[in-house]
C-alpha cells in the first residue's frame, strides 16, 4: 500500500499572482478555486497512475476551505479546515504516510517569488532555522523528515522548484508559472500544467518510500518582523526571546514542537498588526 499525502497551498498555483487571486471572498478567489483543484487534480492522477493506493489532500491555504470537494477526484480524500496539529502537512504524524507532495507552494518570505512570504501575508520579513532561510516549503520538509516520509513532488512558480532543489533534491518539480515580480508571473495555461503535474505525479509516486525518521534537533527559529512592536507581542509566547529590533528566536528540541511554536507566534503577531500601519 502507498499513501500520498498532498499539502495544498494556494498562492503557486496555476495562474495565481494577485492578493485577490487567493484572499477568501474575492470575485477573483472564486475564479481560481477550481482552477487550484485543478491543480492538486492533476497531482492524485499522476499519483495514481503511479501505483499509489491512497490520496489524502490537506488543505494548507489561509481559512483552509479553499479547494472545491464537489470538483476533487473521487478517488482522493480531502481534509479541510483550521485548527490541525501540523498545519499545512497534518496527517504525516500517524505513520501511514509514504510521499508529500507541496502543490501550490510559494517561495519564502524577503525572498522573490510570486506572492512570497512565510505563514504571514506580511510583516514577517524573513526567517531562519540554525541558521539557513527558510520558506513554507522548507519548515514543513523538516517536519516530515521526522516521519521518514520524503518529499516526492513540489509545484508552484520557479523560485519554488529552485527553494525545493535545496531541501528535497530528489523530488520532482513543476514551475507552472515564472516570476517577474511579487505580483506578476508568466502563466502556462491550466491544460498544460495539469499535464505536467499529472507526469510529475507519476514519476513521483516511485519515490514515496519511507526511511528512517530524521532526528536533527535542537532547532534554533529566528523570525524578522517589518515593525518593532510585533516583537514585543512574539515574546509573549514562552521561551521566545528577543534578538534584535525587529527579530525574535526560540529553540526546540524537535521540528514537530518547532513548528507549533512558530504556528503560535505568527498567530498572536499577527493580532496585532493594524490594517493601515501593520
Amino acid at each position: 500500500m502507498v499513501k500520498i499525502l498532498i499539502s495544498a497551498d494556494m498562492e503557486g498555483a496555476t495562474g495565481v499572482t494577485w492578493p485577490d487571486d487567493v484572499l477568501p471572498g474575492h470575485a477573483q478567489w472564486q475564479r481560481f478555486r477550481p482552477v487550484f483543484t485543478g491543480d492538486v487534480n492533476a497531482a492524485v492522477a499522476g499519483f495514481f497512475a503511479g501505483g499509489a493506493d491512497e490520496v489524502l489532500v490537506n488543505e494548507a491555504h489561509w481559512s483552509m476551505r479553499n479547494l472545491l470537494l464537489e470538483e476533487l477526484d473521487e478517488r482522493a480524500q480531502l481534509l479541510t479546515g483550521k485548527h490541525k496539529a501540523l498545519s499545512m502537512v497534518e496527517g504525516v504524524q500517524y505513520g501511514d504516510v509514504d510521499g508529500v507532495a507541496f502543490i501550490g507552494y510559494h517561495a519564502g518570505a524577503g525572498t522573490e517569488g510570486v506572492l512570497a512570504h512565510t505563514y504571514l501575508a506580511n510583516s514577517l520579513t524573513g526567517v531562519w532555522v540554525n541558521g539557513t532561510r527558510a520558506s513554507e516549503g522548507y519548515l514543513n520538509s523538516l517536519v516530515v523528515a521526522e516521519y521518514g516520509v520524503p518529499v516526492v513532488l513540489v509545484t508552484g512558480d520557479d523560485r519554488t522548484c529552485d527553494d525545493a532543489a535545496g531541501y528535497a533534491p530528489d523530488a520532482r518539480a513543476v514551475a507552472v508559472k515564472d516570476y517577474v515580480s511579487r505580483y506578476a508571473a508568466v502563466c502556462r495555461p491550466p491544460a498544460r500544467t495539469a499535464a505536467d503535474i499529472r507526469a510529475a505525479a507519476r514519476e513521483a509516486a516511485a519515490l514515496a518510500v519511507r526511511t528512517e525518521p530524521v532526528r536533527g534537533g535542537p532547532y534554533t527559529v529566528e523570525m524578522e518582523f517589518d515593525a518593532e512592536h510585533l516583537v514585543g507581542q512574539a515574546t509573549c509566547v514562552p521561551g521566545v526571546e528577543r534578538t534584535g529590533e525587529r527579530r525574535v528566536a526560540y529553540t526546540s528540541e524537535n521540528m514537530y514542537e518547532a513548528i507549533r511554536c512558530f504556528k503560535t507566534v505568527t498567530t498572536v503577531v499577527s493580532s496585532a498588526v493594524e490594517e493601515q500601519y501593520g
